[in-house]
């Protein structure tokens, strides 16, 4: 390898790990920042009718990358990838400076910060869909373990590291939530303009219409459909016996049906089925959808846990749990810091099975762990698990990212990153999905009677008490997220009427997160045990991929597959 090759690698390792780190900060920016962006534009996402903003400011963002990664994907291996990766900048930067630069107020600035936060995921889309083969371009084989690994890290990394931005820009001036990444994204499109090179095989080819437009329109509906299945229906406290609901995610399911068998039949197809005959492909997806389906609700889950009980018995008032949430996050991160880059570089040598098996099984002990914590922890040890999470996740993720990548041919890595990346960004949406769902069926089970015995006890009438707490805990829920009192804003003018004492009492720090505790863990002992059983399969997944194997690498004499026209090598052994 020349010295300017050389050079050139680190250029693309240092330019994709910006571009994904920016992406993926902004995924979470929004969660701790949520209480200051709705005070900022003077609406209460809590009244009637506006939970769906809630939803799709947190949720347009994952839906547009899951949607549009693959055809990014595809459309790179045919023009271009460090092409659509600039653009992907590009487009990114523009839609953070949209977001700033919000002019209304009310429903609104709601209905325009939805529309630009999805303009930010076409942007990170298109980072996401292309910066993993272009590191697979720039580094030989026995280095990508390295380099996919800080990239990966670099991503679900800046997905914690957004927590705790958020919570300290949101409360100086919120427009600093997506203002921040204007002059990252400027400095990142000039520089990737100027150093990266494309590297990768081209292969012009004709657009896959028909295929791009059932997948958009088949996944678009059922993530809609999952987005309001969380939300109460009529009397139910969730959405998943609403008629529309029912409509799209069956009519979604039945247009992806649709979508696979256009794929088998079209001479160019978007989605490369062929690909999952690659063994070590196939089992590094699966692995890696399953163990986003583990993760992607487990943030939300944490932070509601700290927010809503753990912070405010310790001290600390509604108003300041969003920032603190995130601080007390940090061992995650560092977690993942530590073990990504490791794993990785040890994956260049032994292979990616050993490292990604391990770090599922690891995880699902951390989950089994959290379960036998109580409510109100130790902090100590609550940390320790925290930090045991994010060395798991780290030493999945990157050795599966480097297996899935080194199985790939040359002119199919675009395609079969984003492939990859919709199974990890759709799963993050549906375990959202399946983890509020099991929180609120938990709290549905209990809570009612809990809440209205203790209103009443402290002096509420009954007529109110029983209003309270027949409302959807998922009410409860959004208020504890977004740092506010949930029995003040719950109970609302009825509050004024009690003996200032009880008053006091019932809109402080411990009768919510006290009340509460009980029916909290139920859900939660739910929550995590789809977690241990999500992180189990993708752990026997991950097993499955067989051993060491590179596409392309030291040829035998007889091929074990066949993939679009390029020979795949059986796999070596451990």
């Amino acid at each position: 390898m020349t010295a300017h090759s050389d050079r050139y690698k680190w250029v693309a390792l240092s330019n994709t790990t910006i571009g994904m780190l920016m992406a993926t900060i902004n995924s979470s920016i929004v969660l701790i920042a949520l209480p200051d962006i709705f005070r900022g534009i003077h609406l209460d996402p809590l009244e009637p009718g506006n939970s769906g903003y809630l939803l799709w400011m947190l949720m347009g963002f994952l839906v547009a990358t899951a949607v549009l990664v693959v055809s990014f994907g595809r459309i790179g291996d045919m023009y271009g990838r460090v092409r659509m990766f600039n653009v992907g900048f590009a487009v990114f930067t523009a839609g953070s400076a949209l977001l700033s630069l919000t002019w209304m107020d009310g429903s609104a600035a709601a209905r325009w910060l939805i529309a630009m936060r999805i303009v930010q995921g076409v942007g990170g889309a298109l980072l996401m869909a292309n910066s993993s083969a272009i590191l697979t371009d720039a580094f030989s084989h026995d280095e990508r373990g390295l380099a996919l690994g800080i990239n990966a890290v670099s991503a679900i990394a800046g997905s914690f590291i957004g927590l705790v931005l958020g919570g300290v820009l949101a409360p100086v001036a919120w427009r600093l939530v997506f203002l921040v990444s204007v002059p990252v994204g400027i400095l990142g499109t000039l520089w990737s303009l100027w150093k990266l090179e494309e590297r990768g095989e081209r292969h012009p080819a004709k657009v896959d219409w028909w295929g791009n437009l059932t997948f958009a329109i088949g996944l678009i509906s059922v993530l809609v459909g999952i987005t309001y299945g969380i939300q109460p229906y009529g009397g139910h406290t969730m959405g998943w016996t609403n008629p529309s609901v029912l409509a799209e995610l069956f009519g979604g399911l039945a247009v992806l049906g649709i979508f696979v068998l256009i794929e088998l039949r079209v001479e160019e197809p978007m989605f490369r089925l062929g690909l999952f005959r690659i063994r070590a492909f196939t089992a590094g997806s699966v692995a890696s959808l399953l163990a986003s389906l583990g993760r992607g609700g487990l943030m939300f889950m944490l932070i509601i846990w700290l927010q809503g009980i753990w912070l405010p018995l310790h001290g600390y008032s509604f108003s300041e749990t969003p920032l603190w949430a995130g601080i007390y996050m940090l061992p995650l991160t560092v977690g993942f810091l530590v073990a990504g880059p490791l794993s990785g570089w040890l994956s260049d040598r032994f292979g990616a099975r050993p490292f990604a098996t391990g770090g599922m099984l690891l995880a699902a002990l951390a989950f089994f762990l959290l379960e036998l914590l109580p409510v109100d922890f130790a902090y100590w040890m609550f940390a320790a698990l925290l930090l045991l999470i994010g060395l798991a996740m780290g030493l999945f993720a990157s050795p599966n990212q480097t297996g899935i990548m080194n199985s790939l041919p040359p002119h199919r890595r675009g395609v079969g990153a984003g492939m990859s990346a919709t199974f990890q960004n759709s799963a993050m949406v549906l375990s959202i999905g399946v983890f509020f769902t099991l929180m609120v069926i938990g709290l549905a089970a209990s809570l009612p009677a809990t809440l209205s015995h203790g209103l009443v006890a402290q002096g509420v009438p009954a007529a109110d008490a029983h209003r309270v707490s027949q409302l959807p805990p998922v009410g409860l829920l959004f208020a504890s997220f977004l740092g506010l009192n949930p029995i003040g804003e719950l109970l609302g003018p009825a509050v004024h009427h009690l003996p200032a004492a009880n008053a006091a009492y019932l809109t402080g720090r411990t009768f919510f997160p006290s009340l509460i505790s009980g029916p909290f863990a139920s859900g939660l002992d739910e929550a995590f045990d789809f977690a241990i059983v999500a992180c189990l399969i993708a752990a026997a997944a991950s097993w499955m991929r067989g051993g060491r194997y590179v596409h392309g690498a030291e040829p035998r004499a007889v091929p074990a597959e066949s993939v679009d026209g390029e020979l795949a090598l059986p796999a070596e052994g451990d």
